[in-house]
C-alpha cells in the first residue's frame, strides 16, 4: 500500500505545482499572482503562505492585468514556463475572462484558479453567486469554458488527482497549449483528503516536438518543387519551436523569401537579405508585393489571421497553393491548405531534406532598399514645431534601442506602425500581443516580460486610451522594483479607430475626446498620474526631448514613464493591404457610400479557399 499524506485540497494543489519541473530543472509554474477574497483567501491563501520559498506569490491590483503579466511572462519565454493566477469568486473571477481569451487566441499557457461557489450548496446563494434559474450547476466561472483549453470545476478534493495532470498536459502540449481554468469551490479548498505521496514526486514535463508525416512532407515538397515564386510566412510558432536557425537555413538553401506576421517578427533579423519584412494589413510593400504574386505560400507556425492575409485578399495569384506547417492540426488544415502537422523546426528540417537542390527565383534586390527609402524618412525627427507623429516617436526609440532591447505593444495605432517600421534584431526583441489586440495588456505585459528576462531592456509603447483602461500594475511594478520604460503617446483619444471610422466614410464621432460629449476639455496629466503610483515620470515636448529622456532610462529603478503629445491623424502611407470591415450598404453620407463601393470591389479579390 502506498504512503499517503493528509492535506487540504488547496495545500495539495500548491504542493503539486511546486513539483512540476521543466527540462531545465526549474518549476514550470514560476509563481502565483493573487488577489484574495472570500472565495480563495482561507483555502488557497493559507496554502500559498506556507509555500513562499518554492512558489512565490505576487499581489496585483487587478485580476485581468495580473493575468496579462503572467501571460506575457510565458510568451517571452516561448511557453517554456508559466504562472498561476488566483482570484475570488464573482467579479474577481470574471475580470480574468478577458485575459483567458487573450491566452486562448495566442495559444499561451496560464493556470487560472478562480474561487467558486460552495460544492455542498449549504449557504446558497453566497455573496457574488450567479444563480441560473434552470441549471443548479452553473456559476460565474462557466464564463471561462469557451476561453479555456481545459476547464474543470473542483467539487471534491480527490478530483485534483486527475484534474492537475490534465492541466499540465494542456499547458505543456505545443498543439493544445493555452489557458487552463480550475474553478475551485471554496469549501473544497479547505477540505482534507489522504493523497498518495507519489502524487507529489517531482515530474519533468518535456515540450515534445511532433515529427511530420512523410506523406505530408512529400506532398508539400511536390508543391514547392513546382513553384517559381514561393514565399514563407513566418508566424509565432517559429518562436515557440525555437526554429530560428532552421528557418534561416531553409530559406537560404532554397532561396525562398520570408514575410513576418506580428507574432513572427524578429524570427529573422530585419536586415537579413531574405527577410522581406511585415506582411498583410500592417505589412510593407516588399512582402505584400511578393505574396500577391506567389504561387506557393508556406505558412510556418501561423494562424493565417485576417491581418496577415488581408482578409484573404492578399494572395492574389489565381494558381496559388497554400501549405501550412503547424503543430496544431486545426491550424494546419485551414483554408484548404496542404497540411504538415508537426513542430516547426522538425517540419522545416524534413522539408529541406526532401527538397534537395531546389532553388526558387530570387525576388528583386531593390525591393527592400526602395521600401526603406520611403519609410525611413518618416521616422526622422520633425524640423518644425508641429506635433510629432507616432512614426517619429518610433524613430526616436529605435535610435535609443540596443541589442538587448525588447519593444512591446498590444493595441491601437502602434502595432501597425511598429510592424512596418521597427527594425527587430535578435529573436525575442519584438513582443506584440496582436492575436486578441487587447488594450490594457501593455503595462502589465511589460512587467511580465521583465520578470521573465530581467536583463532585457524592455520598452513599452502605449497610447493614452490604453493607459486609461489598465494602468494599475504600474503601482505593482513600482513596489516590486521592476524596471521598464513606458512611452505614452497622448493623441487625446482613440486615434487608430478614429482613422478607421474616417476610412469607412464615417464622421469623426466618439473616438477622439474632442468629438465626445463632455462639459470640460480633457486635461489628464499622465506623468503626474504615473508618479503618483510610484513611477519615475517625465512629460517631454519634442522628439529631441524624448531622446534625452530615453538616454536616462538605464539609471532608473522601477517603471519609467515618458509622456509625449502626438498627432492623431498621420500614419505610414506606404504598404498595407485591404482589411475587411463591414461598411453600411445604406447611408445618408456620400463618404460612406463611396467607401461601400470600394468595399464591394475589394470583396471581389477575396478567396474563401
Amino acid at each position: 500500500m502506498s504512503e499517503t499524506i493528509r492535506l487540504t485540497a488547496a495545500q495539495a494543489l500548491v504542493r503539486y505545482l511546486g513539483a512540476q519541473m521543466t527540462e531545465d530543472g526549474v518549476p514550470f509554474i514560476a509563481g502565483c499572482w493573487a488577489i484574495f477574497g472570500h472565495g480563495n483567501v482561507a483555502g488557497l491563501g493559507e496554502a500559498l503562505y506556507h509555500a513562499q520559498d518554492t512558489l512565490p506569490t505576487y499581489r496585483g491590483h487587478n485580476e485581468q492585468t495580473m493575468a496579462h503579466a503572467a501571460i506575457a511572462y510565458s510568451k517571452q519565454l516561448r511557453r517554456t514556463r508559466a504562472m498561476a493566477v488566483t482570484s475570488s469568486i464573482g467579479p474577481g473571477a470574471t475580470n480574468m475572462v478577458t485575459a483567458a481569451a487573450l491566452a486562448h487566441v495566442n495559444r499561451l499557457p496560464v493556470l487560472l484558479l478562480p474561487g467558486d461557489v460552495f460544492a455542498n450548496r449549504g449557504p446558497d446563494p453566497v455573496l457574488q453567486q450567479i444563480e441560473d434559474f434552470g441549471d443548479g450547476t452553473v456559476s460565474a466561472n462557466d464564463c471561462f469554458k469557451p476561453v479555456s483549453r481545459y476547464f474543470d470545476r473542483i467539487t471534491r478534493p480527490e478530483q485534483l488527482l486527475t484534474a492537475l495532470p490534465r492541466a499540465f498536459r494542456t499547458m505543456t502540449d505545443p498543439a493544445d497549449c493555452g489557458p487552463v481554468t480550475l474553478a475551485f469551490c471554496q469549501d473544497v479548498q479547505a477540505e482534507a483528503f489522504d493523497y498518495p505521496e507519489s502524487f507529489f514526486e517531482p515530474k519533468t514535463w518535456r515540450i515534445r516536438r511532433p515529427q511530420p508525416d512523410p506523406v505530408e512532407i512529400e506532398a508539400a515538397a511536390a508543391l514547392i518543387r513546382s513553384a517559381k515564386r514561393p514565399v514563407i510566412v513566418a508566424g509565432g510558432g517559429v518562436h515557440y519551436s525555437g526554429a530560428y536557425e532552421a528557418l534561416e537555413f531553409f530559406a537560404k538553401t532554397h532561396r525562398i523569401p520570408v514575410a513576418e506576421t506580428q507574432a513572427g517578427k524578429s524570427a529573422l533579423p530585419w536586415d537579413h537579405p531574405l527577410n522581406l519584412g511585415p506582411i498583410g494589413v500592417t505589412g510593407g510593400e516588399p512582402a505584400n508585393g511578393v505574396c500577391a504574386e506567389a504561387d506557393v505560400i508556406l505558412g510556418v507556425g501561423t494562424r493565417f489571421q485576417d491581418f496577415t492575409t488581408g482578409s484573404w485578399g492578399l494572395f492574389a495569384n489565381l494558381e496559388r497553393k497554400l501549405i501550412s506547417l503547424n503543430v496544431a492540426a486545426y491550424d494546419a488544415a485551414k483554408h484548404g491548405a496542404e497540411p504538415i502537422c508537426a513542430d516547426a523546426c522538425a517540419g522545416l528540417e524534413a522539408l529541406w531534406k526532401t527538397l534537395g537542390d531546389y532553388k526558387a527565383d530570387v525576388p528583386a534586390e531593390a525591393l527592400k532598399p526602395d521600401w526603406f527609402a520611403k519609410v525611413d524618412p518618416l521616422t526622422d525627427a520633425p524640423e518644425g514645431n508641429e506635433l510629432p507623429t507616432d512614426m517619429q516617436v518610433i524613430g526616436a526609440v529605435q535610435r535609443a534601442a540596443g541589442e538587448n532591447t525588447v519593444a512591446m505593444c498590444a493595441a491601437g495605432t502602434m502595432p501597425g506602425e511598429l510592424h512596418k517600421l521597427w527594425k527587430a534584431g535578435r529573436p525575442g526583441s519584438y513582443h506584440m500581443e496582436y492575436g486578441f489586440s487587447c488594450m490594457g495588456y501593455e503595462i502589465a505585459g511589460a512587467m511580465g516580460i521583465k520578470m521573465a528576462e530581467p536583463d532585457r531592456d524592455v520598452i513599452c509603447f502605449t497610447g493614452d486610451g490604453t493607459y486609461m483602461m489598465a494602468n494599475s500594475e504600474m503601482a505593482t511594478a513600482a513596489m516590486m522594483g521592476i524596471s521598464f520604460t513606458v512611452v505614452v503617446t497622448d493623441n487625446r483619444g482613440f486615434g487608430c479607430i478614429n482613422r478607421l471610422q474616417m476610412g469607412c466614410g464615417g464622421a469623426e464621432f466618439n473616438n477622439l475626446l474632442d468629438h465626445t460629449i463632455h462639459e470640460a476639455p480633457s486635461a489628464i496629466d499622465f506623468a503626474k498620474h504615473a508618479e503618483a503610483m510610484g513611477a519615475t515620470s517625465v512629460k517631454v515636448g519634442s522628439i529631441a526631448e524624448l531622446e534625452e529622456a530615453l538616454a536616462k532610462r538605464a539609471g532608473i529603478k522601477g517603471p519609467y514613464v515618458i509622456v509625449i503629445d502626438t498627432d492623431p491623424y498621420p500614419s505610414t502611407p506606404h504598404g498595407g493591404t485591404w482589411w475587411e470591415v463591414g461598411v453600411p450598404e445604406v447611408s445618408e453620407r456620400a463618404e460612406v457610400n463611396a467607401a461601400r463601393a470600394g468595399y464591394v470591389e475589394n470583396k471581389k479579390t477575396q478567396r474563401a479557399d
